[in-house]
């Protein structure tokens, strides 16, 4: 894989780069951005270019329906520099804009996803893209794990580039997948069918797994105790995961009960009534040790349910973390989110991770189609 900062200068100067960026961020009800944290490490791979002189076009998608618009996200990169936005992708529109573009000059495309060709990585589509560009660069690392026309396609068919995001995502998740010891992995989220594989390549790796979010759910569940009306998963964890001296679990939950009212508890005292929302301080004191002692620290989903406000130890969790000596490797907008939000600065944490699934992922397989198609 070739990353874009390996081409001469001589190379990019004048020449019109199809950037595959990651600008697939949050929209909030008054409809302008509301996190750039995507935007923020997209940039730098477009201001390199622009640097450079090369005539920058932007793709990227936005959002689960084809009808969401990149126009938000043209207002809030205009804070970072000149961008153009054209709502069109490959008709005439797209094409007359790119032909007339200027060396250094940033033109932002309408989201991909209006085209259905886009995620049934239709070749026709691909060529159309393609025909819009003289080199390629893919620096959408959350979209890497998916073979669609912008990530796969199109890379076939002009020279092809990892963006400087992408290097450092690869570079930095390797490094996860062969940690310094003594190390320490958390892991959330849910669907223990879809981690399993993963869980058990990190038991392997890891010197400590501490399981948390829904997932601590199903291992309640597996030991025998009542899990009330919380979320759990098709598959649960068998002993051989659960017996591993590497295998860490929540040691205290917090329950809400059907009236919403949260009360910390130990896991063998929850009623059929109420659901599990995040841990509680005695797994933070737990955890503390563990932290405290690592070389190494990788962390992808928070404790707890953020999107309800239950963020408190995944706060706590973030600062002892910031505190730490470790190389820590984080990913997962929520777990980013939620440590920004308990003031935690981000030069404290490490290497924050624009990939939640792609993370995990690549941490599992160790390549993705989107990095494949680079090499």
């Amino acid at each position: 894989m070739k990353c874009i900062d390996q081409v001469p200068d001589s190379e990019l100067k004048g020449k019109r780069v199809l950037l595959r960026s990651d600008f697939n961020v949050p929209i909030g009800k008054d409809g302008e951005v509301a996190d750039r944290f995507r935007l923020e490490q997209g940039w730098k791979t477009v201001q390199y270019l622009r640097d450079r002189s090369a005539k920058v076009i932007i793709i990227s998608h936005i959002g689960r329906e084809p009808s969401e618009s990149l126009e938000p996200v043209a207002r809030e990169l205009k804070k970072f520099g000149s961008v153009v936005f054209v709502a069109d992708i490959v008709g005439a529109a797209a094409r007359g804009a790119a032909e007339a573009m200027r060396e250094g000059e940033l033109l932002l495309l309408e989201n991909l996803r209006r085209d259905p060709r886009e995620t049934e990585n239709d070749p026709s589509f691909a060529q159309e893209l393609a025909s819009l560009g003289e080199l390629y660069v893919d620096d959408a690392f959350a979209a890497v794990h998916r073979a669609h026309a912008s990530i796969v396609g199109v890379a076939k068919i002009l020279p092809a580039y990892a963006g400087l995001l992408v290097c450092d995502e690869i570079r930095e998740i390797d490094a996860a997948r062969a940690p310094e010891h003594p190390s320490l992995a958390i892991l959330g989220g849910a669907k223990f069918e879809t981690k399993a594989p993963l869980i058990k390549l990190l038991l392997e790796k890891y010197d400590h797994l501490f399981i948390t979010g829904a997932l601590s759910n199903d291992v309640f569940k597996a030991r025998g105790l009542s899990v009330g009306r919380s979320l759990i998963s098709k598959e649960l964890p068998d002993e051989t995961t659960l017996s591993n001296p590497r295998f860490l679990a929540p040691i205290d939950v917090t329950a809400e009960d059907a009236s919403g009212h949260a009360k910390v508890k130990k896991p063998e005292e929850i009623l059929d009534n109420e659901r599990l929302v995040d841990v509680g301080p005695d797994t933070v004191a737990m955890l503390a040790p563990h932290i405290a002692q690592a070389k190494f620290i990788l962390w992808n989903g928070p404790t707890g349910i953020y999107e309800q406000g239950y963020i408190h130890y995944t706060q706590q969790i973030g600062e002892l973390i910031a505190g730490s000596r470790a190389k820590i490797v984080i990913g997962g907008g929520d777990t980013i989110a939620a440590i920004e939000a308990a003031g935690v600065p981000k030069e404290k944490l490490g290497f924050l991770s624009t990939g939640g699934g792609a993370m995990l992922e690549y941490l599992l397989k160790g390549t993705l189609p989107g990095i494949e198609v680079l090499k």
